[in-house]
Protein backbone atom coordinates (compact mmCIF):
# COMPACT_ATOMS: atom_id res chain seq x y z
CA UNK A 1 0.00 0.00 0.00
CA UNK A 2 1.27 3.47 -0.89
CA UNK A 3 1.61 5.37 2.39
CA UNK A 4 1.38 8.83 0.81
CA UNK A 5 -2.12 8.22 -0.56
CA UNK A 6 -3.19 6.66 2.72
CA UNK A 7 -1.83 9.61 4.70
CA UNK A 8 -3.43 12.22 2.45
CA UNK A 9 -6.81 10.52 2.66
CA UNK A 10 -6.47 10.25 6.43
CA UNK A 11 -5.54 13.92 6.68
CA UNK A 12 -8.61 14.96 4.68
CA UNK A 13 -10.90 12.70 6.70
CA UNK A 14 -9.49 13.92 9.99
CA UNK A 15 -9.81 17.55 8.92
CA UNK A 16 -13.50 17.02 8.08
CA UNK A 17 -14.02 15.19 11.38
CA UNK A 18 -12.29 17.91 13.42
CA UNK A 19 -14.19 20.73 11.69
CA UNK A 20 -17.50 19.17 12.79
CA UNK A 21 -16.51 19.41 16.46
CA UNK A 22 -14.42 22.57 16.46
CA UNK A 23 -16.13 25.57 18.04
CA UNK A 24 -17.09 28.22 15.53
CA UNK A 25 -15.46 31.55 16.10
CA UNK A 26 -16.76 34.98 15.26
CA UNK A 27 -13.66 36.68 13.86
CA UNK A 28 -14.98 40.25 14.12
CA UNK A 29 -16.12 39.78 17.74
CA UNK A 30 -12.81 38.09 18.64
CA UNK A 31 -10.79 40.93 17.10
CA UNK A 32 -12.85 43.59 18.88
CA UNK A 33 -12.53 41.77 22.23
CA UNK A 34 -8.77 41.35 21.80
CA UNK A 35 -8.38 45.02 20.84
CA UNK A 36 -10.46 46.27 23.78
CA UNK A 37 -8.88 44.06 26.47
CA UNK A 38 -5.37 44.66 25.12
CA UNK A 39 -6.13 48.37 25.12
CA UNK A 40 -7.44 48.22 28.69
CA UNK A 41 -4.21 46.51 29.80
CA UNK A 42 -2.21 49.29 28.12
CA UNK A 43 -4.44 51.98 29.68
CA UNK A 44 -3.83 50.42 33.11
CA UNK A 45 -0.09 50.62 32.47
CA UNK A 46 -0.41 54.24 31.39
CA UNK A 47 -2.51 54.97 34.48
CA UNK A 48 0.15 53.45 36.72
CA UNK A 49 2.73 55.68 35.06
CA UNK A 50 0.57 58.79 35.40
CA UNK A 51 -0.12 58.08 39.08
CA UNK A 52 3.59 57.55 39.64
CA UNK A 53 4.36 60.91 38.02
CA UNK A 54 1.67 62.63 40.12
CA UNK A 55 3.28 61.15 43.24
CA UNK A 56 6.60 62.68 42.23
CA UNK A 57 8.35 59.57 40.89
CA UNK A 58 10.99 60.61 38.36
CA UNK A 59 10.69 59.61 34.69
CA UNK A 60 13.39 56.92 34.88
CA UNK A 61 11.70 55.17 37.79
CA UNK A 62 8.27 55.43 36.16
CA UNK A 63 9.69 53.45 33.23
CA UNK A 64 10.57 50.71 35.74
CA UNK A 65 7.33 51.03 37.74
CA UNK A 66 4.99 50.33 34.81
CA UNK A 67 6.30 46.92 33.68
CA UNK A 68 6.95 45.76 37.23
CA UNK A 69 3.39 46.66 38.26
CA UNK A 70 1.89 44.95 35.21
CA UNK A 71 3.92 41.81 35.93
CA UNK A 72 2.81 41.72 39.57
CA UNK A 73 -0.84 42.33 38.63
CA UNK A 74 -0.69 39.61 35.99
CA UNK A 75 0.80 37.12 38.44
CA UNK A 76 -1.78 37.96 41.10
CA UNK A 77 -4.64 37.57 38.61
CA UNK A 78 -3.15 34.26 37.43
CA UNK A 79 -2.85 32.99 41.00
CA UNK A 80 -6.48 33.91 41.69
CA UNK A 81 -7.58 32.20 38.47
CA UNK A 82 -8.92 35.46 37.03
CA UNK A 83 -6.40 35.90 34.22
CA UNK A 84 -7.62 32.75 32.49
CA UNK A 85 -11.23 33.95 32.73
CA UNK A 86 -10.25 37.27 31.18
CA UNK A 87 -8.26 35.46 28.47
CA UNK A 88 -11.28 33.30 27.68
CA UNK A 89 -13.15 36.39 26.49
CA UNK A 90 -10.24 38.53 25.34
CA UNK A 91 -8.29 35.89 23.44
CA UNK A 92 -5.15 37.41 21.99
CA UNK A 93 -5.79 40.69 23.82
CA UNK A 94 -4.25 39.24 26.96
CA UNK A 95 -1.08 38.42 25.09
CA UNK A 96 0.21 41.95 25.49
CA UNK A 97 3.82 40.78 25.77
CA UNK A 98 4.68 41.53 29.36
CA UNK A 99 1.40 40.38 30.92
CA UNK A 100 1.09 37.33 28.70
CA UNK A 101 4.62 36.21 29.51
CA UNK A 102 4.09 36.81 33.23
CA UNK A 103 0.89 34.74 33.05
CA UNK A 104 2.69 31.91 31.24
CA UNK A 105 5.50 31.82 33.79
CA UNK A 106 3.28 32.09 36.87
CA UNK A 107 0.73 29.54 35.65
CA UNK A 108 3.42 26.95 34.89
CA UNK A 109 4.88 27.64 38.35
CA UNK A 110 1.53 27.02 40.00
CA UNK A 111 0.91 23.86 37.95
CA UNK A 112 4.40 22.46 38.68
CA UNK A 113 4.50 23.26 42.39
CA UNK A 114 3.54 19.70 43.42
CA UNK A 115 6.59 18.28 41.63
CA UNK A 116 8.98 20.26 43.83
CA UNK A 117 10.96 23.47 43.49
CA UNK A 118 13.86 22.13 41.41
CA UNK A 119 12.41 19.42 39.16
CA UNK A 120 8.93 20.92 39.09
CA UNK A 121 8.91 24.70 39.15
CA UNK A 122 12.54 25.31 38.16
CA UNK A 123 12.62 22.87 35.27
CA UNK A 124 9.23 23.75 33.86
CA UNK A 125 9.68 27.51 34.06
CA UNK A 126 12.67 27.26 31.76
CA UNK A 127 10.66 25.27 29.23
CA UNK A 128 8.65 28.46 28.79
CA UNK A 129 11.22 31.14 29.61
CA UNK A 130 14.22 29.49 27.98
CA UNK A 131 13.26 30.06 24.34
CA UNK A 132 12.19 33.63 25.11
CA UNK A 133 15.51 34.37 26.80
CA UNK A 134 17.54 32.70 24.04
CA UNK A 135 15.76 34.36 21.12
CA UNK A 136 15.48 37.69 22.92
CA UNK A 137 19.23 37.69 23.57
CA UNK A 138 20.00 36.56 20.03
CA UNK A 139 17.78 39.28 18.55
CA UNK A 140 19.39 41.96 20.72
CA UNK A 141 22.86 40.83 19.63
CA UNK A 142 21.87 40.90 15.95
CA UNK A 143 20.33 44.36 16.30
CA UNK A 144 23.37 45.56 18.27
CA UNK A 145 25.76 44.34 15.58
CA UNK A 146 23.56 45.95 12.92
CA UNK A 147 23.70 49.34 14.66
CA UNK A 148 27.42 48.93 15.32
CA UNK A 149 28.01 48.37 11.58
CA UNK A 150 25.81 51.37 10.76
CA UNK A 151 27.95 53.54 13.03
CA UNK A 152 30.84 53.09 10.58
CA UNK A 153 28.81 54.19 7.58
Amino acid sequence: MDKRKFNERDKKNYKKYAERFAPKSNLVKDCISAFLIGGIICVIGQGIGDIGKMLGVNEENVKILIPCSLIVLSCILTGLGLYQKIAKYAGAGTLVPITGFANAISSISIDSKAEGLILGVGANIFKIAGPVIVYGTLTSVIIGVYYWILSFI
